[in-house]
């Protein structure tokens, strides 16, 4: 699930349009209970991934709806937004839209999506803190919760046999222990880690577990703390990582993580939980070692505790331009109901709340992913937080460090300074 997020912030027309249209309202509303047409839009994971669920949401609505059209789309991450921006211009909005959590601040602050009642969807008063935080704002829920994808380690069970090493590591201190012989034994054409440098999902888990953080607030206002005592711990060792085990191009990004991977290049990632499994399929599985030769684990921090994981993930939201907007709410509660939970979940995602999670941690095919998704941090839910990401202040930064451009602290004071410009600004 690579996320390209791209904000809403600054599309001055289609926020002027938006407020003309009002939005007044809930989730209990039957704004559109009547219409005869639906448009739903989703990423292309739900279209490569599982389209049974979706013609099973489709027939669940139709079957209380005779005759009703459902119409989808499907969009990759970079476009999808850029798309939605246009359209809210426009009377012609779809009246559900997919977005990655991160990406939903922006628009509800901008009052681009309509208020839901949570309490009509399934699970709600148990869906993840991670992604419960992402649809609400000022009081008031404006999205559902879709699935969550967690981040855990992986690493290469020959290879940590080739250096003695039996099992995964429990402790930060067996892992790099392990790492170390790996990274000698294998040489500097090879990434015992392989760690994208603007990989910022995987710096602020060390950031969060030295008990730092992006950003606090207080009365009312977010300022940026990475340059506090706590973050410049966490991003020390990220760069102690990068320097130690990390020999591949330190200006890339994660987005090709699993195919270095599958080409053999690295002993491990911390990455999202499909990645490993992608690495392996055959398609990029360069080796021809990996099936069956991969192992997940619980990454464990510095701080002696399970590495909190960002917990990344989808939500559904309603635009405030829907003319549907009770058959739009109908609709996604079919989709993210408890059957389209474990639809989700047999395909390898981590489900919308912690009941259905609990299940999971009690079957060892999925228990480390479900155990990481116990410790994990969010973005700051500031109101100009989506132009810290659509600047890319955090991926700058970590670049600059990687790199060796310029210091640890240097390099943080100065992205403190670009994310306090527009933290606060709606």
């Amino acid at each position: 699930m690579k996320r390209k997020l791209i904000s809403a912030i600054g599309i001055a027309g289609m926020m002027v349009s938006i407020a003309a249209c009002g939005g007044e309202g809930d989730g209990g509303s039957d704004k559109g209970a009547d219409a005869k047409e639906l448009t739903v839009w989703l990423t292309v994971d739900a279209q490569n991934n599982w389209p049974a669920l979706v013609k099973a949401a489709d027939a669940a609505v139709q079957k209380k709806h005779p005759g009703l059209k459902i119409n989808h789309e499907y969009y990759g991450w970079p476009d999808k937004n850029a798309k939605l921006d246009a359209v809210l211009a426009t009377d012609k909005a779809p009246d559900v839209v997919e977005m990655g959590n991160t990406e939903m601040l922006g628009y509800m602050v901008k009052g681009a999506f309509a208020p839901l009642d949570a309490g009509t969807f399934d699970n709600s008063d148990a869906w993840l803190d991670g992604l419960k935080a992402s649809v609400t704002y000022d009081g008031k829920t404006y999205g559902v919760p879709y699935y969550a994808g967690g981040r855990v380690a992986n690493w290469r069970k020959d290879v940590a046999a080739s250096v003695g090493v039996k099992s995964t590591p429990k402790t930060y201190k067996e892992l790099t222990a392990a790492l170390g012989k790996i990274q000698k034994k294998q040489g500097d054409k090879f990434s015992a880690w392989y760690q994208p440098t603007r990989d910022w999902y995987a710096a602020m888990s060390f950031v969060y577990d030295a008990g730092g953080a992006i950003a606090t607030e207080s009365g009312g206002q977010w300022k940026a703390s990475l340059s506090s005592p706590e973050s410049l711990k966490g991003l020390k060792e990220f760069k102690n990582v990068v320097d130690s085990y990390m020999h591949g191009d330190k200006t890339k990004d994660e987005s090709d993580r699993y195919i270095v991977y599958g080409q053999g290049k690295s002993a491990m990632i911390f990455a999202a939980a499909w990645e490993g499994a992608t690495a392996e399929d055959p398609k990029n599985d360069k080796t021809g070692k990996l099936k069956g030769n991969l192992e997940n684990f619980v990454m464990p921090g510095p701080s002696g505790k399970s590495m909190p994981v960002f917990l990344g993930g989808s939500d559904l939201a309603v635009p405030v331009k829907s003319d549907a907007q009770a058959l739009a709410a109908e609709w996604i509660n079919a989709f993210t109901g408890s059957s389209g939970q474990k639809g989700l979940m047999a395909k390898g995602n981590l489900p919308n709340n912690k009941t259905d999670l609990a299940t999971l941690k009690n079957d060892p095919k999925t228990a480390v992913p479900a155990t990481a998704a116990e410790s994990s941090w969010f973005v700051p839910m500031a109101p100009g937080w989506g132009q810290v990401e659509k600047a890319q202040v955090l991926q700058t930064m970590l670049q600059s460090i990687g790199t060796g451009k310029k210091s640890v602290e240097a390099a943080a004071k100065e992205a403190d300074a670009a994310i306090d410009k527009v933290i606060n600004t709606k």
